[in-house]
């Protein structure tokens, strides 16, 4: 049977000093590792399908880039190259590619977007959210399981404003991601008459940049910031405000680092606790959790199957031992909210083939025809679907999904750990009086202040 390969495109990491240390220490990026996984959860549960591709299976390779730009071109080159030719072979005009699920960041999924774009080979981000990708003109390959920025920027204008926050602080990365998101706040905020006190911005790679922001913030009267930041910035930056013990701040962040456990660190929840802000919805994927403990380590890691005497499995499994200390670990499973953009994006390309292929029940697809990318493209414009865990899949004019958001708050429970308590939503898809919700029951704000209850509706 033939296999369709869409590789995925694993970018994000947490803060610098994080990296070193896992680098250092030969750590996995569990974040990534486990979007790795729901990926090959998709695929899998897919080629088991009766209803979907019936005769075919898909296939894949999955590249890490590390966070990095470069390493990013090479993956996509790599894969857009396929593999070498076997002797006698002959070109069938098959393409080595039909679909790249990834990246994460939106810098590095620009990159790879205007890479890919004249190939007019598909990719489908999980959570590149920068609304400069909604340009069909400039990515017209290009979808998207995660909402435009565009309805976020805004969010975090209305949050502001409901809580009457007239002067605030903003940062932001600098990047696509961060200055894109940061304008359309800018420009909601300035309607909405919300004075800006400064507006700074700083690159992972930029100490002195860095540097400056804190200062601007430690000099600053405003003592509400909005972070548009990525994780690595923000890991960056929390560090820095600890260090120089700048604590009292009312943080408004946005989903890019707002429910990341890597910032969870004692001293930074001195910085962090009551942060408030725009989060993916936390979806259940039925059978991911007993995936991630069972069926996944034996086929994928050959070192868990003990066979052999003792020097011949301690041979094979040192290869393998950063991994394998994360068999048994779970916890964090649930607040992987980007996991269901990922497994949504599989089922997407795998409905998309499933049309092109003529499938039919109970005959199966035609597994003779050439499916080129270009195909793809415009199958992926039609799906219209909707996955087991009840959420429809479609992609609007722009390639991206309806913007659907929780409202969250960084809080501490009886026994010390940080929860993310949803204290709102933003639904694009429901009417301009209803699409905004946010109830301050219960919402602990920097310093440890509980509001008083009530529940706001507003109109956006």
């Amino acid at each position: 049977m033939p296999k369709y390969s869409f590789p995925n495109e694993q970018a994000t990491k947490s803060a610098k000093q994080v990296q070193k240390k896992e680098k250092e220490n030969n750590i996995v990026n569990l974040r990534d590792f486990r979007l790795a996984q729901i990926m090959i959860f998709a695929i899998e549960e897919i080629n088991r399908s009766e209803s979907l591709l019936q005769n075919v299976s898909l296939g894949y390779k999955i590249y890490d880039t590390c966070s990095s730009r470069m390493s990013s071109m090479s993956a996509t080159m790599g894969l857009m190259n396929g593999p070498e030719i076997v002797a006698g072979d002959r070109c069938n005009g098959q393409s080595p590619i039909h679909a790249i699920i990834g990246e994460t960041e939106s810098s590095a999924t620009v990159i790879l977007s205007r890479t890919t774009g004249p190939f007019k080979i598909p990719v489908i981000s999980h959570a590149a959210s920068c609304e400069c990708l909604s340009n069909r003109k400039d990515y017209p390959s290009f979808f998207r399981t995660i909402a435009s920025d565009y309805h976020q920027g805004r969010a975090l204008a209305y949050i502001v404003k409901h809580f009457g926050w007239s002067w605030v602080g903003a940062v932001n990365s600098d990047n696509d991601y961060g200055n894109n998101g940061m304008a359309i706040f800018l420009n909601t905020a300035q309607k909405e008459g919300i004075c800006v006190e400064y507006s700074v911005k700083f690159y992972r790679t930029e100490p002195e940049k860095l540097k400056k922001v804190v200062d601007t913030i430690k000099k600053s009267t405003a003592k509400v910031i909005v972070a548009f930041v990525s994780l690595l910035e923000m890991g960056l930056l929390i560090d820095q405000l600890s260090i120089q013990n700048i604590t009292g701040l009312q943080i408004v962040g946005v989903e890019g680092w707002i429910t990341s456990k890597s910032l969870i660190t004692p001293k930074n929840i001195c910085v962090l606790g009551g942060s408030l802000g725009i989060a993916v919805r936390k979806i259940y994927i039925e059978g991911f959790a007993d995936y991630v403990l069972k069926e996944f380590w034996d086929p994928a890691f050959p070192c868990s199957q003990k066979e052999g005497n003792d020097s011949q499995i301690k041979l094979k499994c040192s290869r393998y031992q950063d991994l394998l200390a994360l068999k048994s670990y779970n916890e964090d499973v649930s607040e992987h909210r980007h996991s269901s953009n990922v497994y949504k994006a599989v089922y997407a390309v795998a409905n998309s083939l499933h049309s092109l292929l003529k499938c039919k029940e109970p005959e199966g697809c035609e597994k003779d025809l050439i499916i080129q990318p270009q195909q793809v493209v415009e199958a992926l414009k039609k799906v219209n679907f909707t996955v087991k865990m009840g959420d429809r899949v479609w992609f609007d004019s722009t390639g991206a999904t309806i913007a659907q958001y929780e409202v969250v708050n960084w809080q501490q429970d009886s026994g010390g750990s940080i929860q993310f308590k949803p204290v709102g939503f933003y639904d694009a898809s429901l009417s301009p009086d209803q699409r905004f919700v946010v109830n301050t029951e219960n919402i602990i704000w920097a310093g440890a202040k509980l509001k008083a209850s009530s529940t706001f509706l507003f109109q956006v």
